[in-house]
């Protein structure tokens, strides 16, 4: 893939289930334009916007007469290529990303490694998983689909926590943190590909 020297990217998608226009620029202000027909889901990616400082414009309308599950889903997708495209050839990237975040009683860790292996391990449960009429399983659904379209290896580990408003948020924020490390130019081998196979 050749090198993206905006670290941009505008990705749409279209299906019987949902109807989905992103943009997002990787080095931005953390500007969040977020519109999913989904309130508690549109608070998340706006979090997940101003933490990883990422501009995220989001515009998506789904069968959530349903339920929410297809929406989250192809936006986690959407989102997942939308980052693939932004890091082109990925040269210069620091690759790997984590931390560690509380928010309140939770606390989240997420790990990353954005080199092309999608995998993902999820060990987040709260004893109540509802906020709302929003499950907050679906968040697994998220980062399962961000994870296969991005091509990353992303480890999701709730430490503990209780309230699922508190644990949702922790996790968003985590993630965008951990992304926003590993998707960081590293000045040291800013003209390199981190990895010893020379592909991504």
């Amino acid at each position: 893939m050749a090198k993206n020297s905006t670290r941009a990217a505008n990705v749409t998608r279209k299906t019987a289930e949902t109807d989905i226009a992103l943009t997002l620029a990787i080095d931005g202000r953390g500007v969040g334009k977020i519109d999913t027909g989904v309130p508690f889901f549109d608070h998340m990616l706006t979090l997940f916007a101003k933490h990883g400082l990422f501009d995220l414009t989001v515009k998506a309308k789904g069968d959530t007469d349903v339920d929410y599950h297809h929406t989250v889903e192809d936006v986690g997708l959407v989102l997942g290529q939308a980052f693939k495209e932004a890091l082109g050839d990925k040269i210069g990237i620091r690759r790997y990303g984590f931390f560690l975040l509380p928010m309140d009683e939770s606390l989240a860790r997420v790990v990353v490694d954005v080199g092309g292996r999608p995998h993902l391990v999820y060990a987040a449960e709260a004893p109540t998983m509802f906020v709302r009429d929003f499950n907050i399983v679906l968040v697994k659904e998220f980062c399962r689909a961000f994870s296969n379209a991005l091509g990353a290896n992303l480890h999701v580990h709730l430490v503990y926590g209780e309230e699922p408003h508190h644990v949702a948020e922790a996790i968003f924020k985590c993630l965008a943190r951990a992304l926003d490390m590993a998707t960081q130019i590293e000045p040291r081998a800013a003209d390199l590909l981190p990895s010893t196979k020379g592909t991504m």
